[in-house]
């Protein structure tokens, strides 16, 4: 027994032993084959980007010229036209941009490409490395100023430049964590665009230029409270690998970026979401990019007291998928929501107990706790009331990310006082519990501590049904968040392919390297 909740570490240990035998067949099919996402991001990586006349990217302009060359990899032909044009990645793009077509050129032997691809992944690796080290050199000068939980916010009013003023506001107002909702459908594109935007609904593109954008705005924030402010967007959806790599490059600190999120709820390909998750979070490990994951949506189709097992047993395996990109747990921001019907007698007590067992059985991960919206009515009296329980339970189960909730959720994209009322509330509650959560005991065989111990067992009984089934089949028949998606459905499903024995990636194999996994495709990690 530990913890204030006396939860059994042999059943917890149990359900991740089934959570990583749930996920060793699909990740044995992940490591076999490869997507045009994954194959673009690698692009990107080793230097492809602008666009054409059009307003076509380069990345797929070059592997939309290759798709019968997908299995073997497409990097050994932007590396070789590189060397046959002699130029930097800069001026190819621009040739490709206008016309040149690199499959058309004969290959180089191996050991010229080798050593050229070595070239510009020793770019990229420093580049990452000199993010990582920034960021970490403003945490570690600013430490005295961190606050636990983050207080995390959303902007969102589709133009980049609007944006940077309303994430400067909330800086300055006490936010911790800034994040950018991408435009809406955007994950369903199959490219990034390009470039600075000012046009987006109900949120703003994620392209590279505007992570930089964004970055720079709050970056003179950050010199001037001499707190480091943590940048967010949206890894997730047809272009999760890419969009990865932008934000490596540009040195965000957090992406949104679950494992199973685009099947359930954007109805795209599960094995393309399968594999691109893995090596968008191989990037987002190398770069130290704290992952969130989706697990708070889950309560949105599904009722949060009845189906709170899934959310627990979705996390259990998301962590292992994770793992299996060679993330550290530091880094690993499993999501949960305060999402019950606010009329249910003692509901408080049961947030708060699964708050607490997620805090006990994740401990090392920095868990991200998502507020109510579901119940949400317009009525703003009310909505500060929930939030203010919410803001509650965050602080008092020693939560890391704290998404803040609005009080006029549900009725418009927040205005600047609407997030500032919100940073007010949290602020005021969780400076006035401070020391709660050491002060605090559970009953022994409270309702608490019984809610917790059901939820668990519960998760084990679903994990166990879900790997006599396979998360294929799981998937297909509405096991998770009650949505039913077909193996062979969905977007992107022409997208993937199976890696040749010639299969190469120089960045993958930077990556696995880097990560400490396995270089073998089909082994386990």
């Amino acid at each position: 027994m530990g913890g204030k909740l006396g939860l059994e570490q042999a059943r917890i240990e149990k359900a991740r032993e089934i959570a990583k035998r749930i996920v060793d067949p699909v990740q044995k099919y992940v490591e076999l084959h490869t997507t045009v996402t994954v194959e673009r991001a690698t692009l990107r990586l080793l230097g492809a980007d602008d666009v054409d006349a059009n307003g076509v990217p380069v990345p797929n302009i070059v592997l939309d010229s290759l798709l019968d060359k997908l299995g073997h990899g497409v990097s050994r032909y932007y590396v070789n036209a590189l060397l046959k044009e002699n130029c930097s990645p800069e001026e190819l793009n621009k040739r490709i941009g206008s016309g040149l077509d690199i499959s058309k050129m004969s290959l180089l032997d191996m050991p010229h490409l080798e050593r050229k691809a070595a070239e510009l992944v020793t770019k990229t690796r420093q580049r990452i490395h000199a993010n990582v080290a920034h960021r970490n050199r403003k945490l570690s000068e600013y430490k005295a100023n961190a606050k636990s939980p983050m207080l995390y916010v959303i902007v969102a009013t589709g133009n980049i430049f609007e944006d940077v003023k309303q994430a400067q506001a909330a800086a300055l107002q006490g936010a911790d964590v800034i994040a950018v909702i991408r435009t809406t459908a955007q994950s369903l594109l199959d490219y990034v665009p390009y470039g600075a935007t000012t046009e987006g609904f109900g949120g703003t593109y994620a392209t590279q230029e505007n992570f930089r954008i964004m970055r720079a705005a709050v970056d003179e924030i950050v010199e001037r409270e001499k707190r480091y402010i943590r940048v967010v967007n949206y890894c997730s959806g047809l272009c999760m690998p890419e969009i990865a790599a932008m934000g490596a490059l540009e040195r965000l600190d957090m992406m949104l970026n679950d494992s199973m999120y685009g099947i359930l709820f954007r109805d795209i390909n599960m094995y393309r979401t399968f594999v691109d998750q893995n090596f968008s979070r191989m990037i987002n490990a190398a770069a130290e990019i704290i992952i969130n994951t989706g697990e708070d949506n889950y309560l949105t189709t599904s009722d949060a007291v009845e189906k709170a097992n899934t959310v627990l047993a979705s996390q259990l395996i998301n962590e292992q998928f994770a793992y299996r990109a060679g993330m550290n747990a530091r880094y690993v921001g499993l999501g949960h929501a305060f999402e019950m019907n606010p009329d249910l007698q003692n509901g408080f007590l049961y947030e708060l107990a699964q708050a607490q067992m997620a805090r006990e059985i994740f401990p090392e991960c920095p868990l991200k706790y998502m507020p109510p919206t579901k119940f949400m009515t317009g009525d703003v009296f009310k909505g500060y009331a929930m939030n203010a329980l919410f803001n509650f339970v965050s602080k008092a189960t020693h939560q890391s990310i704290h998404l803040l909730g609005m009080l006029t959720e549900a009725i418009h994209t927040p205005y600047l006082q609407d997030r500032y009322l919100a940073i007010q509330n949290a602020q005021y509650v969780m400076n006035n519990i401070e020391n709660f959560y050491e002060e605090v005991e559970f009953k022994k065989d409270g309702l608490m501590c019984r809610r917790a111990q059901q939820v668990l067992d519960e998760a084990l009984e679903f994990l166990t049904k879900v790997e006599k089934m396979d998360l294929f089949n799981a998937i297909e028949t509405g096991e998770f968040a009650d949505v039913k998606r077909p193996r062979d459905g969905g977007k992107g499903a022409n997208g993937v392919v199976q890696k040749t024995p010639e299969y190469w990636n120089p960045v993958e194999s930077f990556l696995k390297s880097e990560l400490g996994l396995s270089p073998m495709h089909g082994k386990e990690v």
